[in-house]
């Protein structure tokens, strides 16, 4: 999945980040200054949301900031490089019980989510799940989701964090509209908490605690089961990291010892939101809030994959009217993988032709662990967006020479049976 916008920079005069004996950065400075910065920052914290991991984490290391009003683990003993990898290479657990996890009940439940979403529901098997898009009748993307079509009688929906409360109200208003107008429709909101199990170990590892056969669970697919002793699991084979992996939506009071359970294997290793960062990043996945918001649509972010065949024909979902016909017409703008090499390239950073006209800009960036090179995405004017141009980059007042790439910049191991 893609998350809301990560900032764990403080800005202002001599002030920064510091790892404290509990775990958690705060803001320090100099003197009476700082420590007013201190109180404020220590205020802050107390306010931040926790997911059932939040001790565990502090006890374990991990770095906590601030992310989408919750206090969530940066990373920990580890570096971010070696965290990285260590997914590539094996397996990590990421928690995501920040996410907002939602069941979709009733009769009507396939009609009432196509009318919020771009995606063919009603043609998904049991069980079978699907990437989609929240639009707004301008066409703008409101944020992206996972809806899995389970045989429980329920439609499962997994959406970000950073849209929590906009996503929650979207979907009540809605139910309303459904209510008033006599449709069977009930919305339940979930307080489980949600792991990610991630890397290219983590069949072994996970199937040691099933009974299940997990080569049957393939991607975007999704079962109920027992895990290592602990009932009532929803696994979703799935993730953020262009790795196999699954999430698993788990009882709050059971999540610490699931955690711990999976940790025993000398393949797992705990992971933070720095390293899940430059993994989705990798694998060409977007950030919601950097890559896609209201502004962009569908076909300007190239997620027109994500459009149902049959929602296009029947131009049924919000903002058909403007996406469709960009479908054909093309966009005046594109969403691109952009590759350099010499000083990293971030968020905001200018994008430029040849001859230095600015022609879009990054909306993510950073050195690739795998490649050893910085990648990126961003937006450029279409007549630039073919892979293999060359174009520039404005890092620190200077041209940098980048080349328009092809995502995934790192091959996806998503299995597929």
């Amino acid at each position: 999945m893609m998350w809301a916008r990560l900032t764990v920079g403080v800005g202002g005069s001599g002030l920064g980040l510091r790892a404290c004996r509990d775990g958690l950065l705060r803001v320090t400075g100099a003197g009476c200054e700082g420590k007013k910065q201190q109180r404020r920052a220590s205020s802050a914290e107390a306010s931040l949301r926790k997911t059932p991991l939040f001790d565990f984490h502090r006890g374990h290391g991990g770095k906590m900031v601030e992310f989408a009003g919750w206090s969530m683990p940066v990373q920990y003993k580890e570096s971010h490089i070696a965290s990285h990898m260590h997914t590539r290479e094996h397996c990590s657990i990421f928690d995501v019980s920040h996410m907002l996890q939602t069941k979709v009940h009733g009769r009507d439940r396939v009609k009432f989510m196509e009318s919020l979403v771009v995606a063919d529901i009603a043609e998904l098997k049991d069980n079978q799940g699907s990437l989609s898009l929240f639009t707004n009748e301008k066409g703008g993307i409101m944020d992206d989701l996972i809806v899995t079509k389970t045989d429980q009688g329920y439609l499962y929906v997994v959406s970000n964090a950073g849209c929590a409360d906009k996503d929650s109200a979207h979907m009540k208003a809605k139910l309303a509209e459904f209510k008033a107008a006599g449709f069977d429709v009930d919305l339940e909101f979930l307080d489980e908490a949600l792991i990610a199990l991630q890397g290219p170990t983590m069949s072994r590892v996970l199937q040691g605690g099933l009974k299940e056969n997990l080569s049957k669970l393939t991607f975007m697919t999704s079962t109920l089961a027992t895990v290592f002793g602990i009932p009532d699991c929803r696994i979703t084979r799935c993730g953020y990291t262009g790795e196999d992996g699954v999430e698993i939506s788990v009882p709050r009071s059971k999540v610490v010892e699931l955690t711990e359970k999976l940790l025993t294997n000398g393949e797992v290793k705990m992971a933070g939101l720095g390293a899940r960062d430059s993994l989705r990043l990798e694998a060409g996945l977007c950030l919601y809030g950097n890559d896609i918001d209201e502004t962009t649509t569908p076909v300007e972010a190239t997620l027109v994959w994500t459009i149902g065949k049959r929602r296009r024909q029947a131009k049924d979902f919000p903002g058909a009217d403007i996406i469709v016909p960009q479908i054909k017409a093309k966009t005046a703008r594109k969403r691109v993988g952009l590759v350099s090499t010499g000083p990293p390239v971030r968020q905001h950073t200018p994008i430029l032709s040849p001859d230095g006209k600015v022609i879009g800009e990054v909306t993510s960036g950073c050195p690739s662990p795998c490649l050893k090179k910085n990648v990126a995405m961003g937006y450029v004017d279409a007549a630039f967006a073919k892979n293999g141009t060359a174009i520039q980059v404005e890092v620190r007042k200077k041209a940098v020479p980048a080349t328009v790439s092809k995502m995934p910049f790192v091959p996806t191991n998503y299995y597929t049976g």
